[in-house]
């Protein structure tokens, strides 16, 4: 058996050890071929044709060991195996196995070395060759011949590459507003069957800042950085690999006379160069259709606002959630049974510390995300109602609806977790077996380039199979599976989680696009499809989603996605929120202090419960550990038993105190946000663009008109230096009553129960009350 796929399994930043590298070659490029051999085969050779010439014979060679792409596949995939979430296949069900093959209640030893070795044996198996140079206007063509140690002889189909050049002409580039780009560096990029990309720049003034490209963990300002736009689930570690859930090709340039911003109106691939290679430009680079067709739109204002309010009026503006959002948030990944949900709630109303939201991950039985993990009921085409379930008083979940109804009289909202998937390893039973079924007899799933039903190729639920939500039908068959949960079981939102796992260029939609076009509109259609849901159940279209694209503005709340719990991660969320926003995204969050590895200390769990304290979203989750111990609960009792720290439980309970009285002032924010106003959460540069010190202060942001907070991102800091941009009026530190004067540095003290916030002056006789308890 051999096997060639020449795009690979469709990743984004790595190579496979089956595909044609590059993909799509240049002109006077080679290329390697690899190829994926069982263990019986000795001997692979290619048969290289050019333009119909006789076939000239390349050996293969076999790859030894770990190559350089079987790395990237263990430190990028690593998370697939197992050490993710626990979502998945390790919600807490004891009979359950991880990915990587182990009992939820083992050790593995460590997932990256189950991914290694995963990548290793798939090297092992795999066999290249270069061929020559390629050059542009020619056709070539390649196959494969094996033979085994038994000398059967096996001969794979033909496949076809040309080279791609650039030149000045190849496509058309549609422009809407002030044309501002450079003359004479639109370039087009076309291989033998059409166009592939175009390529143009965009001047940058001496002192313009680039803020946008969605979601960004890296930095605020991208000028002097190169970065690309594509949804990819990069697990932890973002702002070191430059990688986003949410990325949009998007941009806002503040900081010169006035402030501009561009969209390209794609749903492909885009790169972006801003100055990194030359100072005064911005290349961009777009993926096209064969049509070559491409548009580009450019936003003048003189504000901030502005630019990011044009954006919105073409992609849509986030539509206003309720109050109740504004509360804290929580979650844990080993909650999974209907007594641990209420003891941790119970631990809340214990200490004292509010709650006003709780995400419940571990709740179904994790094959059909539809029904309670316990529950006893027949198989159905149609969808379930509450009736048709029962649930053993021992079991995980003996009453879902008076837990909901429980939690709604301590005036707690319930979120349930989804993954828009259908499993399909281990072969699927029971409900498992009809909902797939339907899928596929039905024509409901994204489709391969040949009309098969595309199957998962990440590693996380591999092969699963994919609902097409591109198509509203198929919508309504998804969730219509879930409405009881909403409608009699009263649940207020989903935690739409893991919108990445489209990959490939050919995928086929129900709308038309294929997937170079469709991949990344897919997380927009997956939260829309649950807030469609909840609307038409009469509630508020609460989704939490990590991915998304250009578009999902108006489709719920969003969070940052998936990190450890270190200072580095938590500078890098900063960062996230404050560049989400830029692109207008009004409700967002993160797993507070992380929710990979170990608890954090005191210290860093204090200062992040800090600083979300004010963000729009405050929450804290924590990851599956197989239920091994110690726990590894975010929860503030279980940070202060873990560290022996005192502190935590009281700071953390101001903190949640504080944030109570705060839900009004951010309802208020929000409301004018969604309005057409400026982001909830947002950097310096937003209400003071022409203050060039605004940039030495990139982790700063406003919460609102009146509020700017200032967080504390290195440990044993007792005092920091803060920049107050200048206003009429100045400022006033919300802790102390202190009138400051704006425009210039600060130092304030910072103690764990106090970030340092200061409130605009013509603000604070309103606000006041709030710091004063």
């Amino acid at each position: 058996m051999i096997r060639h796929r020449p795009h690979g399994s469709g990743h984004p930043y790595a190579d496979t050890e089956d595909q044609r590298v590059p993909a799509r070659p240049l002109d006077g490029e080679s290329v390697e071929l690899r190829v994926r051999a069982s263990a019986e085969v000795v001997s692979v050779v290619c048969d290289w044709s050019a333009d119909g010439a006789a076939p000239i014979e390349l050996p293969l060679t076999r790859q030894g060991g770990q190559d350089e792409q079987g790395e990237q596949h263990a430190q990028g995939e690593q998370h697939e195996q197992g050490e993710q979430h626990g979502q998945g296949e390790q919600h807490g069900q004891g009979e359950q196995h991880g990915q990587g093959g182990q009992s939820a209640g083992s050790v593995d030893g460590g997932h990256l070395a189950a991914a290694q070795a995963r990548a290793a044996r798939a090297a092992a198996g795999s066999w290249a060759v270069r061929t020559p140079a390629l050059q542009a206007g020619a056709r070539y063509a390649y196959r494969f011949r094996s033979t085994t140690t038994g000398g059967v002889t096996r001969t794979s189909r033909w496949f076809e590459v040309t080279a791609a050049s650039w030149s000045d002409a190849g496509g058309k580039l549609e422009i809407a507003g002030a044309d501002r780009i450079v003359p004479g560096s639109v370039r087009w990029l076309a291989d033998g069957d059409g166009p592939l990309r175009v390529r143009f720049e965009l001047a940058l003034e001496p002192r313009e800042h680039v803020v946008g490209f969605g979601e960004r963990f890296d930095a605020v300002d991208q000028r002097g950085r190169s970065l690309d736009a594509v949804v990819f689930e990069q697990y932890k570690a973002q702002g070191r690999h430059g990688r986003t859930y949410l990325p949009m090709p998007y941009a806002m340039v503040v900081g010169g006379a006035a402030s501009w911003g561009w969209h390209v109106r794609t749903s492909r691939r885009t790169w972006y160069d801003v100055g990194a290679s030359r100072p005064g430009r911005v290349v961009v680079e777009a993926e096209t259709g064969r049509d070559g067709e491409l548009g580009v739109r450019f936003y003048d204002g003189e504000r901030p606002a502005d630019v990011l309010g044009a954006f919105l009026d073409e992609v849509g503006r986030p539509a206003e959630l309720p109050d109740w959002v504004f509360r804290l948030w929580a979650s844990g990944n080993e909650w999974n049974t209907q007594e641990r949900v209420l003891a941790e709630l119970d631990r809340h109303r214990e200490h004292g510390i509010p709650v006003g939201a709780l995400v419940i991950e571990a709740w179904s039985d994790e094959t059909t995300f539809t029904a309670f993990r316990g529950a006893e009921y027949e198989p159905s085409p149609d969808p379930h109602r509450l009736a048709d379930y029962t649930f053993p008083a021992d079991g995980p979940w003996p009453d879902p609806k008076g837990l909901v109804d429980e939690l709604h009289r301590r005036g707690v909202k319930v979120l349930l977790w989804q993954i828009p998937l259908q499993k399909m390893r281990p072969h699927p039973r029971h409900q498992a077996a009809v909902d797939a079924r339907q899928l596929v007899e039905r024509g409901y799933g994204v489709r391969e380039a040949d009309g098969r039903p595309y199957r998962n190729r990440g590693w996380w639920f591999p092969l699963a199979l994919m609902p097409d939500l591109s198509s509203q039908e198929v919508r309504d068959w998804w969730t219509a599976k879930r409405r009881y949960l909403v409608e009699e079981v009263g649940v207020d939102g989903f935690k739409t989680d893991g919108g990445e796992h489209a990959w490939g260029h050919d995928l086929r939609y129900a709308d038309g696009r294929d997937g170079a076009a469709g991949n990344g509109l897919f997380p927009v259609h997956y939260a829309r499809a649950f807030g469609d849901l909840l609307c038409d159940c009469g509630k508020a279209p609460v989704t939490f989603s990590r991915a998304g694209f250009a578009g999902s503005q108006p489709h719920g709340a969003f969070w940052a996605g998936d990190e450890d719990s270190t200072w580095e991660a938590f500078r890098s969320s900063i960062r996230a929120g404050i560049t989400a926003s830029a692109c207008g995204i009004v409700y967002w969050g993160w797993d507070l202090a992380g929710f990979s590895g170990p608890v954090p200390d005191a210290e860093l769990y204090l200062r992040a419960a800090g600083a979300s304290a004010f963000m729009p979203i405050m929450q804290y989750h924590s990851e599956f550990n197989h239920h091994r111990t110690p726990i590894r609960d975010r929860t503030p009792w279980n940070v202060a038993a873990q560290t022996g720290d005192e502190r935590v439980i009281p700071v953390f309970r101001r903190l949640a105190e504080l944030r109570e009285r705060l839900v009004p002032y951010l309802a208020e924010q929000a409301r004018a946000a969604t309005a057409g106003g400026a982001p909830l959460m947002r950097g310096l540069f937003f209400d003071h663009p022409h203050d060039p010190q605004v940039w030495r202060h990139p982790l700063q942001y406003q919460l609102g008109d009146a509020l700017l907070v200032a967080p504390v991102t290195e440990p044993g800091i007792s005092e920091t230096s803060v920049y107050l941009p200048h206003r009429e009026g100045g400022w006033v530190d919300v802790w102390t009553g202190r009138e400051l004067p704006g425009g210039r540095s600060v130092s304030l003290p910072a103690p764990l129960d106090r970030p340092p916030v200061l409130c605009a002056a013509e603000h604070w006789s309103r606000l006041s009350p709030l710091f004063a308890a």
